[in-house]
């Protein structure tokens, strides 16, 4: 079997690589992204190529299955750049893979597809796909969704997988996720639970993680079966104020909904941290999902427990720990995140 895997060198690509490393029914992989890794994997081939520019289909042809993690967080201050890429690179992508006849082709939605729902049961893969208006990054999941909708319509012969994840950590991708979501800004030294003085008790401040290697074990599983349609990809337990006062060792203390955004829009703002208040919008409208079909069709269960997984980022934000890829290296960032500031907190990727 033949796989391309664009966005290979991020937080979910990197998983992925290593979960197929093991994975004798994959012959070749074909790793797609703009920059080399500093390191090998098995079976692997790394091309240097821009969804939103390169020519996409040579990559693909001959190809068993084609994932697509390729996405762009930051900028968020520049909608233009991120739609070039994530919605409009997502395009060229699927058109890439209709004109090389590749017969599978395996999606990272997400949970921010999802319309508003409910943070006290949990739904399903039926759930409305509408996103979060206010949010870029849910508007840009919508779109793909879209995008897939018709590519179903049009291609019945393609089958067609979306994994619509949690919140996605590991170790290794603490210096991205600080990168992306903290800015250059936020001091290592601060980064210590004992440091962390309350929790913001918010109504339907709730939501979901998953481990990024159980999501790359999800992705070999959907890839090497016949797996068709969304599949929801969360581990126990939900966390809410409760769970992360428990994991900081900190109080919670009561806060509208309303005082939390105005201070992520005021810091926004003022350049203080790089995320947009869409991204709290969507953390407390979007529903809690069941996993359900992916443990009976896929055969998934989670490894890692959501709380052991934050806990595990927290510490490894303490570290500075990273991989040896261009995404998640700390280099990206060095020396001193100079890197960072000089190119905007926010304002580019």
């Amino acid at each position: 079997m033949r796989v391309v895997v664009f966005g290979a060198t991020g937080n979910v690509g990197t998983s992925l690589l290593e979960a197929l490393a093991s994975e004798e029914r994959v012959e070749e992989i074909v790793a797609v992204a703009r920059r080399a890794p500093g390191r090998e994997f098995p079976r692997t081939t790394f091309v240097a190529a821009d969804i939103a520019s390169s020519e996409l289909a040579p990559i693909v042809r001959g190809a068993d299955a084609v994932v697509h993690l390729s996405w762009l967080i930051q900028p968020g201050r520049d909608e233009t750049t991120t739609y070039r890429v994530n919605v409009l690179g997502s395009e060229r992508v699927f058109r890439a893979v209709v004109e090389a006849k590749v017969p599978a082709v395996v999606y990272a939605s997400s949970v921010g597809a999802y319309s508003p729902g409910p943070k006290d049961r949990l739904v399903d893969e039926s759930w409305p796909t509408e996103g979060i208006s206010t949010s870029f990054y849910a508007r840009h999941k919508v779109a793909v969704e879209r995008q897939l909708d018709r590519l179903e319509h049009e291609h019945p012969e393609l089958r067609v997988a979306r994994m619509r994840p949690a919140l996605i950590f590991k170790a290794e991708a603490a210096t991205e996720i600080r990168r992306l979501f903290a800015g250059p800004l936020l001091p290592r030294t601060l980064v210590r639970r004992e440091l962390v003085p309350f929790v913001p008790d918010v109504p339907r401040l709730r939501f979901q993680a998953v481990h990024s290697l159980d999501v790359g074990d999800a992705y070999r599983r959907a890839l090497l079966g016949d797996a068709r349609g969304a599949f929801n990809l969360a581990a126990d337990p939900p966390l809410g104020p409760p769970e992360l006062a428990a994991i900081l060792n900190a109080r919670t203390v009561r806060l509208s909904a309303r005082v939390l955004r105005a201070g992520a829009a005021a810091t926004f703002a003022l350049h203080l941290q790089p995320t947009e208040p869409g991204w709290l919008d969507m953390g407390l409208a979007v529903p809690m999902m069941d996993s359900g079909r992916a443990k009976r069709e896929l055969g998934w269960e989670p490894v890692h427990p959501a709380d052991d997984t934050l806990r595990e980022l927290i510490e490894a934000m303490r570290l500075g720990s990273d991989y040896e890829t261009p995404p998640l290296a700390a280099a990206t960032t060095h020396p001193a995140r100079l890197r960072e500031l000089l190119t905007g907190v926010g304002r580019r990727p």
